[in-house]
């Protein structure tokens, strides 16, 4: 019998918990502010028009109810959330279990590498393995999409090998070995793009500024916005080139999309289906729309995000002048919400 538990009540831990709550030789625990609100089973509607039912072990706020017995934690948390729900299990995590996250790209192993020591294993998805969406909160959620494969970091562990072969049958999906936490950890998705887009709508922005409409995010994106992504991307694989990472682990952005400059990246971007109607992050105040600061895409993917390339930058001595400049500019933006 295999334990798990599950850390966090949004979509993805709700999916997460649901999908493997029905293997068999499984129990999942949950920890969460709010063990009230959820049943003793949850519901999991599938892309095959199949509906999932599954026990739930444990629901518990307490760490310790939820976590000593667990041979897997996975987190289901928002970067911000992440260092504080390590220290808060750290003194409950068994000896050779393994911690880990959806996605490691918010922080997770620069975070847990300081928290724990070598006798916990750590692990994370380099990206979500599943699209989730709450339907009911604590009782059902749909599962919208899978991927293809994934691909997970493993620390702290000699026998790799073994624990991808159980992901690999927990997820149903292959599960490819990368070298190391950096090849899970840096991306150039959210931590990059969404900081691109902000910086080239909102640089020059103060609290006297009043735009007419909310901005379409990707609808709307224009060739400034691709300009400053193509420089994050390059900075991004400067640093790459200065760590233990594989050739080709991660596609060039202007590859990934297809492009072969700023203006072919924007049309290709303008044109996504699954990106069009998603509104840039912003808040009507009666005057006009103003940028919400408050919303993820400045609270998560500055710093929780592009904070991590920033730092490991400097901590390796490599120039990445967009870089600072637009995470600079984003967490100065962010510290406004206290204003």
């Amino acid at each position: 019998m295999t334990t798990i538990c599950i850390c966090g009540g949004g979509s993805l831990g709700h999916v997460v918990a649901g999908y493997l709550g029905a293997k068999e030789n499984v129990k999942v625990n949950i920890l969460t502010r709010k063990p009230d609100a959820w049943r003793s089973s949850i519901e999991i509607f599938t892309p095959e028009n199949r509906t999932v039912f599954s026990h739930l072990n444990i629901v518990s706020q307490n760490a310790e109810e939820v976590v000593a017995d667990a041979d897997i934690v996975i987190l289901c948390l928002p970067g911000y959330a992440i260092k504080d729900e390590l220290f808060k299990i750290r003194p409950f995590v068994k000896r050779g279990a393994f911690v880990g996250t959806v996605f490691s790209s918010t922080g997770f192993f620069f975070e847990a590498l300081n928290i724990f020591d070598e006798s916990v294993h750590l692990w994370g998805f380099q990206r979500v393995p599943f699209i989730a969406r709450t339907r009911e909160y604590g009782r059902s959620a749909s599962l919208l999409g899978y991927k293809a494969a994934h691909s997970i970091a493993i620390e702290n562990c000699d026998n790799k090998e073994k624990f991808r072969l159980l992901i690999e049958a927990l997820f149903d999906r292959p599960v490819r070995l990368l070298n190391n936490h950096y090849e899970a950890s840096f991306t150039n998705s959210n931590p990059i793009l969404h900081p691109a887009r902000l910086y080239s709508l909102f640089c020059d922005w103060n609290e006297n500024v009043y735009y007419d409409h909310q901005f379409l995010f990707y609808e709307e994106w224009n060739n400034s916005a691709s300009d400053y992504l193509i420089s994050l991307d390059r900075e991004l694989f400067a640093v790459l080139e200065k760590l233990p990472v594989a050739k080709g682990f991660l596609v060039p952005i202007l590859e990934y999309y297809e492009a072969f400059d700023a203006e072919s990246l924007t049309k290709k971007i303008n044109s996504i289906d699954g990106f069009k109607g998603i509104k840039a992050p912003m808040i009507h105040n009666g005057k006009g729309w103003q940028p919400d600061l408050r919303s993820r895409y400045f609270q998560e993917d500055f710093m929780y995000g592009l904070r991590y390339i920033y730092e490991t930058a400097h901590k390796i001595g490599v120039y990445v002048p967009t870089v600072d400049k637009i995470f600079t500019w984003g967490i100065n933006m962010s510290k406004r919400v206290d204003k």
